[in-house]
C-alpha cells in the first residue's frame, strides 16, 4: 500500500489493494467511533464515521453495479465484489525520454515494451546558446514521444478488444502529447480517470504499476 499523499481540497489519499480493502475499512471504523452511514454511488462509496471523519473510495473500472443511496452502517459488499473481479489491463507509462507499456492480467505483466531516449536537461546558458539548446531539447522530446506513440500503436491498440481497461501513468503533459495522436484515440477513450504517479518508466516500474492499477484510491478527510 502506497504512503498517504495530500489531495486538492484537503485530506489525504491512499491506495489500498482490493484484498485488503475490507480490513482497511474495519480499521477505519475502529479508529473513528464506528460507521454511521455509507453513501453508495456508481463512481464512489463514502463512509461517514461517528467522529465526522469520512473515507471515500473511488470506484475503479466503474461504474459500480449496485443500488445507489445512503445506508446505515458500513455497506461495501458490492464494492468488494467489484474490485476483486479479475481483470486484464493495458498499461501506458510515459515521461519525456522514457516509456514502458504492456498488458497485465491479475496484476502480472504478460507482455511489455520499454524504451529510453536521450533528452537533455535544461541549460543555464543564455542568449543564442540557450535558444539552440532549447530547440535541440524540444526535438529530442518530440522524437521520444513519437517513438512512444508508435510502440503504443503497435503493441496495445491491436489488443484493446482483449483488455478490460486502460491505465495511464507518468507525466500528464507527455500523455497529453500522445493523446493528440488520432491513431491512439481508441486507447485513450478507454483510459481510467486516475493517472498513476510513477518515476522514470522501466520494466520494474511497469511491474509495480500493474499491481497499483488494481488498487482502490481512498480519500480521507477529518471531521
Amino acid at each position: 500500500m502506497e504512503k498517504p499523499r495530500q489531495v486538492a481540497g484537503g485530506g489525504r489519499a491512499v491506495e489500498v489493494p482490493p484484498d485488503r480493502l475490507a480490513g482497511w475499512f474495519d480499521r477505519f471504523s475502529a479508529r473513528h467511533d464506528g460507521i454511521l452511514t455509507t453513501e453508495v454511488a456508481p463512481r464512489a462509496v463514502r463512509a461517514l464515521a461517528g467522529d465526522g471523519a469520512t473515507a471515500t473510495a473511488t470506484v475503479p473500472f466503474g461504474p459500480l453495479a449496485a443500488p445507489s443511496g445512503t445506508f446505515e452502517g458500513l455497506v461495501i459488499d458490492a464494492l468488494l465484489t467489484h474490485t476483486l473481479a479479475p481483470r486484464r489491463i493495458a498499461l501506458v507509462l510515459v515521461r519525456v525520454g522514457a516509456h514502458s507499456i504492456g498488458v497485465a492480467s491479475r496484476g502480472r505483466v504478460e507482455l511489455s515494451r520499454t524504451d529510453r531516449h536521450l533528452v537533455q536537461g535544461r541549460s543555464a546558458a543564455g542568449g543564442w546558446s540557450q535558444q539552440r539548446f532549447a530547440r535541440r531539447r524540444a526535438g529530442q522530446a518530440r522524437h521520444a514521444l513519437q517513438d512512444a506513440a508508435e510502440d503504443v500503436l503497435e503493441v496495445l491498440v491491436p489488443r484493446l478488444s482483449e483488455v478490460d481497461a486502460v491505465v495511464l501513468g507518468g507525466d500528464r503533459r507527455a500523455l497529453d502529447a500522445l493523446r493528440e495522436d488520432r491513431r491512439l484515440a481508441p486507447l485513450f477513450a478507454r483510459a481510467e480517470p486516475r493517472v498513476l504517479e510513477v518515476g522514470e518508466p522501466s520494466r520494474a516500474v511497469l511491474d509495480e504499476a500493474a499491481v497499483r492499477a488494481l488498487s482502490v484510491q481512498v480519500t480521507l478527510r477529518d471531521g
